[in-house]
């Protein structure tokens, strides 16, 4: 997209105020490059933007949650319960590599919020700033993820609870084929909502409850029925006339490589190396990754979808914590110092400095002119599992246990959620 085109976009981006020049002006003259500096120093920016985002919502009816971002039209956000929710992982995990009690207390002041929101058949409020907002399968999936890491890493027992509450609604709104249609992201289906039964498969666990697992198993199985040999996920963009982002094909094999992990299931983890080796085989050596691909992995996008990257590399890292390989390891390293690259860490502006932006350049078609809150939740959490080797969230539950070759799930309704011991 050139000046001209720019010129062209809606009044509503302000691209004529100092400072949104400025930030164009910096992606166009040098691509926005940004000193690469130690994994430390870009984490402890992207937290204590994280916490400025949740601060900024203080003496709002919203206090609590963290904004969902900054952006060229509206400025900060208000706070995103499915994004809050995933984000209280992250300020446990950052607590756990840099002793910070503040950011236990502002994981329990999300949970709090979170709690506050609970409909009374267990799900969720799926956007921001809407009143009554009507709940969304994959939204209520996420902030499930808070509540495990709730439960077992801030003993709170009433976050189980909550989780619980939140499957059996996921449960109950699935189709008999183990997909979701009803309470879904522009009424389709979406095989990225395995990211959400991974939510729904660790509650289960974590309760000991098979109905949810079973459910959690069911649309693990229906998304495999969607997964191309060559490793593409159909039904897996926002619209039915859009390529997936990058965003939402590392949603879709993130969840299937954790439920691989967590059941044992070679066939998922098998699903998900294959999303993982065609995404390294597309990194550019300076780490880019376009940020959308057809069906067979060809790229028209101009820009990066930086919380797409900042995922897939969490992907990497997780083939080789699970031990499954570490062919991924050059990929990680790239990937991490192009994101550098786009971290401004010394940026006057708070709004700015620590920020992740959706794409880059800014006015890429993921989250144009935006900031979005979980765009620096993943690029931390991609640091966070390089600098202490350990998954975020944390793997609690901890995989079923079995016998080798034997069954890692013993299920009623589907048949091929059996996997061994890998």
């Amino acid at each position: 997209m050139d000046l001209l085109s720019l010129a062209g976009l809606p009044a509503r981006y302000k691209l004529w105020t100092p400072q949104h020049i400025k930030l164009i002006l910096n992606d166009l003259l040098n691509a926005g490059r940004q000193p690469v500096l130690d994994h430390n120093h870009h984490l402890t920016a992207a937290i204590q933007w994280l916490c400025y985002a949740q601060d900024k919502r203080t003496q709002q009816t919203d206090q609590g949650g963290v904004s969902a971002g900054w952006s060229f039209e509206d400025g900060w956000l208000p706070s995103y319960p499915e994004t809050s929710g995933y984000i209280v992982e992250t300020f446990i995990a950052a607590h756990n590599v840099s002793p910070q009690p503040e950011l236990l207390k502002r994981a329990s002041q999300i949970i709090d919020w979170e709690l506050s929101l609970q409909n009374s058949d267990g799900s969720f409020p799926g956007h921001f700033g809407e009143t009554g907002s009507s709940p969304v399968i994959f939204n209520t999936g996420q902030i499930i993820h808070g509540m495990i890491a709730g439960h077992y890493q801030l003993n709170r027992p009433e976050c189980l609870e909550s989780a619980v509450r939140a499957g059996r609604w996921m449960a109950a709104c699935q189709d008999s084929d183990g997909c979701w249609r009803r309470n879904v992201h522009n009424g389709i289906a979406h095989t990225y909502n395995s990211r959400a039964a991974w939510g729904l498969l660790r509650a289960g666990i974590a309760a000991n409850d098979n109905t949810l697992i079973d459910a959690a198993c069911k649309n693990f199985d229906w998304v495999l029925t969607q997964q191309q040999q060559n490793g593409w996920f159909a039904n897996n963009a926002f619209t039915t006339d859009a390529e997936p982002f990058t965003h939402t094909i590392a949603y879709a094999a993130r969840g299937m490589l954790e439920a691989g992990i967590l059941l044992n299931h070679p066939g998922y983890i098998e699903s998900a190396l294959k999303v993982a080796q065609q995404l390294a085989d597309k990194q550019k050596v300076d780490g880019y990754l376009a940020g959308t691909f057809n069906e067979n992995w060809q790229s028209s996008a101009y820009y990066s979808c930086l919380t797409g990257l900042a995922q897939t590399s969490i992907i990497w890292s997780r083939i080789r914590q699970a031990g499954i390989s570490s062919e991924f390891n050059s990929s990680i390293t790239i990937a991490l110092d192009y994101l550098k690259t786009q971290h401004n860490t010394s940026h006057k502006d708070p709004s700015i400095r620590g920020a992740v932006a959706g794409s880059a350049p800014i006015w890429g078609r993921y989250s144009m002119f935006e900031f979005p809150n979980w765009a620096a939740k993943f690029f931390a959490d991609a640091l966070l599992v390089e600098i202490n080797d350990e998954p975020v969230p944390a793997l609690l539950p901890l995989p079923i246990k079995v016998p080798n070759g034997q069954p890692s799930v013993e299920i009623t309704g589907t048949d091929s959620k059996v996997g061994t011991q890998l």
